[in-house]
């Protein structure tokens, strides 16, 4: 394909885009209302963080809504019975992070309280009233009951005053100078979505769980996490890395016990790798934990371990699962744990015995990517059998699920968003697997149909690509690829290799070497979805964010054969990359074999602006001007080279939006709109004769 002659495009402002969709009615389902529509993203809802009560008879969750007005997600507070009644709204307002007391009777939550931030917050279920319990100065996360129900442990940041580096003059009074200068020292001072780490570190507090004053009970200039009770309401076990070069090191945690009423901290675990989500059986016996022996690859499964509580006899207790192993919970009776994993795109739910057997429970659980079909998931138990999870659904966001152990079908106990789609004609999906044309490989992938699709016609494909690398798409819902069936493209995600849950050699064929073979991968998904029959090989096109940016970016480096790409937030120069992104003593130390100045040609080779002089692709960039995962100055660089060689291009920047580029819902919206306004531009046929 030959790119069209030189175009040149402003830089668009998102408005442009909107207006510029909404003048063409027919490039999604001629705004039928039977279809799923842009507009419809604000009416979306899903359930997250379900937790189950002691009793197992009710679940607390939090309801994640559209405000249109602030456009951004709400969250609130319901609860349901495990049969599916009582279905109502519990705190009034924005609130979130539900913890049952170990008796039931009372219910922990974060909300705001006006004028003091994010505050601890206390219903009595019998009565319903509640109470603010702290006055914080920083939002407090991680939540945790002692089993006693008398205590409340939970970490926040305690900031750390440093002097100016140089010492100024005062201003006169009323005078307005420049703001003073910021003087960085620490390594890691930059977060995608916060900007400017705030100087200071993450401790423990333990709060009585009547209100009054917080003890902290860890010190040092270290972060702590993940505080978890002993039986005896008398101690933590927290996750901590505290070497003296912990910065260098993010990945290098250990598990310490240290008293509730603070004090000395005693190390519980030595071995080189992260150790997180500590769990003390009811017993006070063992402690379980998350993670693995780091051996610098760019993708470890995570494993389920557990140790004596004095930090002796550490065993993996997953077994032979190659699979990450997450949220562990202990059973009561302290025989075994309940854990969550994903595999091929399906979350899981398995207990792993003492022993060392495990054995799946159910699987379904899914639902908590709202624009794209990641296998994000959580549940929580009663510890004797009954649970409540996010039920995945191709058809529709994050539900809440019933189950028990002992048998007997899940049971869907709500149903967030029928009221949106009860009346709407959604895209069906297919799974497809075929063989990679570089080794033969299995891969996995899906396709998305459009809503009214009809066998015969041949449509447009659009290739999404997901992020990661070390990710994993799989059978969930996800706004973005129906807004593509709606506009009626047939929609194809893969998992190619370097994709999670199939596996740590699976992850790691692209260990040091991404991309590469998962071009590959993706290219021999698109002929197997061509030889279905019902996609027009001369009417493809392709995108993705974040490594689906990297693998767009290298793709159109590589082939001619899409008629036009959109490359979403991208790396595309691995030597600019790691010394400008906000992780890069970790992507430095895992993702190569070492810093760029040691290995220039290796970080080239892999740079898809290494093939630019290849492309004539019309390649359009889309990334947030806040990203600080991969920064902006990484597409900007992509987009001036192909202006330079006279590609037809365009930049777009979506003004504040970090790395999670459709993180409010208009973001998500304007992402859609840009991608199928730059593809019907492109288009020989427009997409909107393939509809009804």
């Amino acid at each position: 394909m030959i790119a069209k002659a030189m175009k040149t495009f402003a830089v668009l402002p998102l408005a442009t885009a909107l207006t510029l969709i909404a003048a063409q009615p027919s490039a999604i389902g001629a705004n039928d209302n039977r279809i799923f529509q842009l507009k419809d993203v604000f009416e979306l809802e899903y359930a997250s963080d379900p937790q189950i009560s002691p009793d197992g008879r009710t679940i607390a969750y939090t309801r994640i809504s559209m405000d249109i007005m602030t456009d951004r997600p709400v969250s609130r507070i319901w609860t349901v019975g495990a049969d599916g009644s009582d279905h109502r709204q519990l705190i009034e307002g924005s609130a979130s992070s539900p913890r049952w007391s170990p008796d039931g009777s009372r219910l922990l939550y974060i909300a705001s309280a006006e004028g003091r931030g994010s505050q601890i917050h206390l219903r009595w279920m019998d009565s319903g009233q509640t109470a603010a319990l702290s006055n914080l100065d920083r939002s407090p996360s991680g939540l945790a009951w002692s089993p006693d129900g008398k205590s409340i442990a939970f970490t926040m940041l305690v900031p750390v005053t440093n002097p100016p580096y140089a010492q100024l003059p005062s201003k006169p009074s009323g005078a307005k100078w420049a703001d003073p200068p910021r003087a960085i020292t620490r390594t890691v001072y930059r977060a995608d979505g916060r900007g400017f780490v705030e100087d200071g570190y993450a401790q423990v507090f333990v709060l009585p769980a009547e209100g009054g004053t917080p003890r902290r009970v860890t010190e040092g200039k270290f972060n702590h996490a993940s505080p978890a009770w002993t039986p005896d309401s008398r101690s933590l076990i927290i996750s901590a890395n505290r070497r003296p070069d912990w910065e260098l090191h993010p990945l290098d945690t250990d598990l310490y016990e240290v008293s509730a009423r603070g004090g000395e901290m005693r190390r519980l675990t030595q071995r080189k790798g992260p150790h997180g989500n500590p769990s003390v059986s009811p017993d006070g016996r063992l402690v379980a934990f998350t993670g693995f022996d780091d051996r610098y690859q760019g993708y470890q499964v995570t494993r389920l371990y557990v140790m004596n509580r004095d930090g002796s006899g550490v065993r993996q207790l997953s077994g032979s699962l190659d699979r990450d192993a997450n949220s562990p919970v202990w059973k009561s009776d302290s025989s075994g744990l309940y854990f969550q994993y994903v595999n091929e795109g399906v979350g899981k739910l398995a207990f792993a015995h003492n022993g060392g057997d495990v054995r799946n429970l159910m699987e379904g659980l899914g639902g908590l990517s709202l624009g794209r079909p990641y296998a994000a998931a959580a549940f929580s138990t009663d510890g004797k059998g009954s649970f409540a999870y996010t039920m995945s659904d191709p058809l529709r966001p994050a539900d809440i699920a019933f189950a028990r152990e002992d048998g007997g079908q899940p049971r869907r106990v709500t149903a967030l968003n029928d009221d949106l789609f009860g009346h709407k004609q959604l895209g069906r999906l297919e799974e497809i697997r075929f063989r990679s044309s570089h080794d033969g490989r299995e891969i996995q992938g899906w396709l998305v149909k459009p809503p009214n699709f009809q066998p015969g016609r041949k449509y447009p494909l659009v290739l999404e690509i997901h992020g990661g690398p070390f990710a994993a798409y799989g059978p969930h819902f996800a706004a973005e690829i129906q807004l593509f069936a709606a506009a009626g493209y047939v929609a194809l995600y893969i998992n190619p290799r370097g994709s999670t849950s199939y596996g740590e050699e699976f992850a790691n064929l692209i260990h040091h070497n991404y991309p590469s073979q998962d071009y590959d991968d993706l290219i021999s998904g698109v002929d197997a979805a061509i030889a279905k029959g019902y996609v027009d090989p001369q009417r493809l096109f392709v995108t993705g964010g974040s490594g689906g940016g990297v693998l767009t970016s290298w793709i159109v480096g590589k082939t001619d054969r899409f008629k036009a790409a959109v490359v979403a937030k991208p790396v595309i120069n691995w030597y600019s990359f790691v010394l400008t992104a906000d992780a890069y003593p970790l992507f430095t130390k895992y993702w190569f074999p070492g810093p760029p100045w040691e290995h220039p040609e290796h970080y080239h080779k892999r740079s898809p602006i290494s093939l630019v002089g290849n492309v004539t692709t019309p390649t359009m960039l889309l990334t947030g001007d806040q990203d600080l995962r991969t920064p902006i100055a990484e597409s900007e660089q992509y987009y001036q080279a192909l202006k330079l060689r006279g590609v037809d291009t365009m930049l777009v920047r979506i003004p504040g939006a970090s790395h999670g580029i459709a993180s409010r819902p208009s973001q998500l919206i304007a992402k859609v709109a840009y991608i199928l306004k730059w593809f019907a531009n492109h288009d020989s046929k427009d997409a909107s004769e393939q509809l009804d």
